[in-house]
């Protein structure tokens, strides 16, 4: 029987980045993964400087060997209407592989690692979990995304909740699909679907491409990512045929319930289903949720009972409470769908709109400070 301070299920950027901060803190921290590292992770794939610092990435280090792609700005429209271009002249973003991104992190967390190992079983005993009957463990964090095992142990089921689906794919190009794909990596390109229910994305990464689409009605996203395609070969944006897309489904914070916090136990990253509600942006939060959960498990000072662990709670609440009331969410929920379409087409061709709502809250959370260590 293994044991240790706290055991996390799932080795993404939300579980490696609380074990780091856990391990700094003399914790013993064991990871467990039902895949291999690194693995192959579909996603857009882009951090602001805000992850950098939170993290204390050495860019330069990463930089070695990994795709680190410098953005400084980006297009925007309502798909088929005038685009908006907005160059910030600086870096605002970099672009990065989810492959190597992950892997990075997960390799310098000081955790011990237990790879190819599902969750099977987790049961009680006293103030311990018992975990796959081999690990003893006094704190359980779940970071195994959206279809989380230990939150389905807590309640969750994915199947009755509101999820944003998308497929995407990534690619490496050949030097005739470098040629003609107009994507520029310094400038991606978003574009909202015409009912304003999800948006598309192409994300060029050195000589990777990355393009998406994700909307809140799963049911009409493969309609929607077949036009999304046509649009783009339309364009000229991208030429030559994509191969096959995958899919995946997240929670944004404003449409979910799930019990993030009990006895020795908590949710962060999708498991938590804290991904920005306009974008669906997911790795800060994770990220930052991760550190926040580190933050709770090192407060309780090894009495992690569910009133203990409840500040955590508050934490997430402060932290990302604030994007359930967002005003143009308001009003996009109150206004009949003709209304909100005739005003997208409208607000969306501005630059003073696309430039402060779209990107610097939406997209970049500039508003938004870092997360204090």
């Amino acid at each position: 029987m293994d044991s240790c301070s706290v055991l996390i299920v799932g080795a993404g950027p939300a579980g490696s980045s609380c074990a780091r901060r856990l391990h700094q803190a003399g914790l013993d921290a064991i990871i467990l993964d039902k895949r291999t590292f690194p693995r192959d992770k579909v996603c857009g794939g882009w951090i602001t400087p805000s992850v950098v610092q939170e993290l204390e990435i050495d860019l330069a280090d990463y930089a070695r060997g990994r795709v680190l792609q410098s953005i400084t700005g980006f297009r925007t429209s309502r798909m088929g209407d005038a685009e908006v271009e907005t160059d910030y002249r600086r870096t605002i973003s970099y672009g990065i592989r989810r492959f190597e991104f992950d892997n990075y992190l997960l390799r310098r967390c000081g955790a011990r690692l237990v790879p190819e190992t599902p969750l099977k079983s987790l049961e009680r005993s006293g103030d311990t979990w018992i975990v796959n009957g081999n690990i003893q463990a006094r704190v359980v964090v779940g970071a195994g995304g959206h279809f989380c095992p230990v939150a389905r142990f807590l309640g969750a089921d994915a199947r009755q909740e509101v999820a944003v689906a998308a497929q995407e794919v990534e690619f490496e190009m050949n030097s005739q699909q470098r040629d003609s794909c107009a994507i520029r990596g310094e400038i991606p390109e978003l574009y909202f679907c015409p009912d304003m229910k999800g948006y598309g994305w192409c994300f060029r990464k050195g000589d990777f491409l990355n393009i998406g689409l994700g909307r809140l009605d799963p049911h009409s996203l493969p309609a929607h990512t077949s036009e999304f395609v046509r649009f783009l070969k339309k364009t000229d944006k991208v030429v030559f045929d994509l191969p096959s897309m995958l899919g995946h489904a997240y929670l944004i914070f404003r449409e979910t319930n799930r019990n993030v916090a009990d006895d020795g136990i908590l949710l962060i990253g999708d498991a938590a289903g804290l991904a920005y509600s306009q974008s669906g942006e997911g790795i800060r939060p994770a990220i930052e949720s991760g550190l926040l959960a580190a933050n709770a498990i090192l407060a309780a000072d090894g009495h992690y009972t569910r009133d203990r662990l409840a500040s955590y709670r508050g934490m997430l609440a402060s932290r990302f409470g604030k994007s359930r009331a967002d005003w143009s969410t308001r009003i996009g929920r109150r206004l009949p769908q003709r209304w909100m379409q005739s005003l997208a087409r409208m607000l969306l061709t501005t630059r003073w709109f696309s430039r402060h709502i779209v990107l610097d809250r939406w997209f970049l959370h500039t508003h938004e400070s870092t997360l204090d260590a």
